[in-house]
């Protein structure tokens, strides 16, 4: 099904809910070159109606089925935008790598569930679409997440140092590229999600731009406490989280009443910088150095943060690396697609916890 050094697209929609990234892909080389990028923002009725099925209500199938298809469409405005662009042609891509927007991750109870329709992408576009990456790994007993250390490991691995991938999406995850140790990577817990819902319930706006409002505020120790008290920060890998742990009625039941919102937000900022120093702490040994990508990287008090709780490290973004902060996780899910195009796994059970590696993404042909 492979075309030969053709590029891929990869999709990606995350736990933030604030837009598409696209990114155009050539795997034609040893390192991944990515030849362009866009980025669409999602309008308030797919964002409301994402947030809306996060939690159970009437007619969920009926309304996740018609946003599905809603978001095939925002999907595939992406994929021509940034074609457009790059003036590029829909018939000389070997296909979309398109992960969903994920509004349930149960995998103790065997499911997870990313919403997208891929056969309307492949309908819309003209281009091949592999979908659905998650569910393999998981029906081999895996946590189906995180799914990007495999690609961290492939394009970020040092021989001779001691790396750790950060990613700081809505949820922040970790990738351990030991030399000479087998790949751990497992997320740790809340990373712009909070922060983000905060901010637009107090102010109206969807991020706290280099988080400067959370620097205006003054951390509240014991509100941090009851936050870092919650089962999942003490629990091993591998393990995953999602909305479904952390969300505004969990930061609800842990306040006392009375806080000042700014001191809540740098609280929250500080559950993040906290709830990863730790996790690296505790199951990362000493890294010599932390490259981040995801939004949080382009925030800088949540960077500063991180520093000063790391000074023997060096914390930079993976611009360094010659990926861009802000694209990694678009490139990840092209280099997935790629991989189930070839017929080669795109897991890590040692990261997963699934049986063995597997092949992930069901393809949907152009």
């Amino acid at each position: 099904m492979e075309s030969a050094g053709a590029p891929v697209i990869g999709l990606m929609s995350g736990t933030s809910l604030d837009g598409v990234d696209a990114a155009l892909v050539d795997f034609s080389q040893a390192f991944p070159r990515t030849l362009a990028t866009f980025w669409l923002p999602y309008p308030d009725d797919i964002r409301h109606r994402a947030l809306d099925l996060q939690a159970a209500g009437p007619d969920e199938l009926h309304r996740g089925a018609l946003l599905a298809n809603a978001l095939a469409g925002r999907y595939a405005d992406a994929v021509r935008q940034l074609l457009a662009g790059a003036a590029v042609a829909a018939d000389r891509v070997a296909a979309i790598g398109c992960h969903g927007q994920t509004i349930r991750h149960q995998p103790a109870a065997g499911y997870t569930i990313q919403l997208n329709n891929p056969a309307l992408l492949a309908e819309l576009t003209g281009i091949a679409v592999v979908a659905d990456f998650r569910s393999r790994d998981i029906a081999a007993g895996g946590q189906g997440a995180p799914l990007v250390p495999a690609f961290h490991a492939a394009v970020f691995g040092d021989p001779l140092r001691h790396r750790v991938i950060l990613n700081l999406g809505g949820i922040a995850n970790l990738t351990d590229l030991a030399p000479g140790r087998p790949v751990r990577g497992f997320d740790c817990g809340p990373g712009n999600l909070l922060l983000d819902a905060w901010i637009e319930r107090h102010q109206g706006r969807r991020y706290d731009e280099g988080g400067h409002w959370a620097a205006r505020g003054t951390v509240l120790p014991q509100l941090l406490q009851r936050l870092l008290e919650d089962p999942f920060f003490a629990a091993g890998p591998p393990k995953s989280c999602g909305r479904d742990e952390f969300n505004l009625d969990w930061l609800e039941r842990r306040l006392a009443g009375g806080e000042l919102a700014e001191d809540v937000q740098a609280t929250l900022l500080e559950l993040t910088a906290v709830s990863v120093v730790e996790a690296i702490g505790r199951w990362c040994d000493r890294p010599q150095e932390v490259f981040v990508c995801g939004g949080g990287a382009r925030n800088q008090a949540l960077m500063a943060r991180l520093r000063q709780h790391l000074p023997d490290c060096r914390v930079a973004g993976t611009d360094f690396l010659g990926q861009p902060a802000d694209w990694v996780e678009a490139v990840a899910f092209a280099w997935l697609a790629w991989r189930a195009l070839r017929g080669e796994a795109g897991n890590l059970a040692e990261v997963t916890g699934a049986r063995g590696a597997r092949i992930l993404g069901a393809i949907y042909p152009r």
